[in-house]
């Protein structure tokens, strides 16, 4: 969140960008989720870096602080920033992929609706586009006497993982996570980039809904989805995180470049 030090930055929550230095021209921009923070993040990006590519992680407004920050902040200050980092690796990549975990695979699919063919692919890890909860559509009459409800983060199967993220849901955020749902579930017709969605067997947060919603939405682009069976919501730091970023790198070198671009592929990651 802007006006925010950064010694009020939790430990980890930190942004990040890393250079690979093996392949110029290909970056990925990474999308915590809601709530979230870039730790989240981290592995995945420094295997995305060790395969080559450059990488950015912002600090999406508001997350990684404490929620009060947070409480003040909308999905456009979300998506703004993430807007924002997209179009700096853009200006130094000529190609960029964009991958997000929940929120930030809603956020990495409304960057492929607004950018069309200039966003070469995108991989979402739960990515959430509703809820079946009939409570959550009462979010926005009740955050002036509801501020907060109970957190979402660390919803992981891995009892040696931890996420750094919130322990209380600002609810007046959550009312503006549902117009993000909203905005960008009505324009999934526009995506025409590759999609791969990575989706939890079990995930206490974002329902199986979002997945039926993502699948049956992406009309004009190609699109496969691969169940983890062995994860909860926030996968890439749970059982199933390996799956993710070695099939994420072979996602980057399957997808073709531009007609002659002569775009070098990725060398092979150096994690196991």
């Amino acid at each position: 969140m802007a006006g925010v030090p950064e010694s009020a930055i939790l430990p980890g929550a930190e942004p990040f960008d890393l250079d690979g230095g093996g392949v110029d021209g290909v970056g990925v921009l990474l999308v915590h989720g809601f709530t979230g923070s870039p730790q989240s993040m981290r592995l995945w990006g420094d295997h995305l870096a060790a395969a080559g590519l450059r990488v950015s992680c912002p600090r999406l407004p508001g997350h990684g602080t404490r929620w009060q920050d947070m409480a003040g902040t909308t999905w456009q200050d979300w998506y703004g920033a993430a807007d924002a980092a997209f179009g700096r690796l853009s200006a130094s990549c000529d190609r960029v992929f964009v991958m997000g975990l929940s929120m930030g695979g809603t956020l990495t699919l409304r960057l492929a609706e607004e950018h069309g063919d200039k966003v070469a692919g995108a991989v979402t890890v739960n990515a959430s586009l509703g809820t079946d909860r009939r409570t959550a559509a009462l979010a926005p009459l009740l955050w002036r006497i509801l501020p907060t409800v109970p957190g979402v983060a660390n919803d992981i199967r891995d009892p040696a993982a931890t996420e750094v993220g919130y322990s209380r849901v600002p609810t007046r955020a959550f009312a503006s996570l549902r117009e993000l749902w909203a905005v960008t579930l009505a324009d999934l017709g526009r995506v025409v980039c590759p999609v791969l969605a990575y989706r939890s067997v079990t995930d206490h947060v974002v329902e199986p809904t979002s997945g039926r919603l993502l699948l049956a939405g992406l009309t004009s682009a190609p699109a496969e989805e691969q169940l983890l069976h062995y994860s909860y919501h926030v996968a890439t730091l749970d059982h199933d995180k390996e799956t993710i970023f070695k099939g994420s790198v072979d996602f980057v070198t399957a997808t073709p470049g531009p007609a002659g671009s002569g775009q070098p592929e990725p060398r092979p990651g150096r994690h196991a």
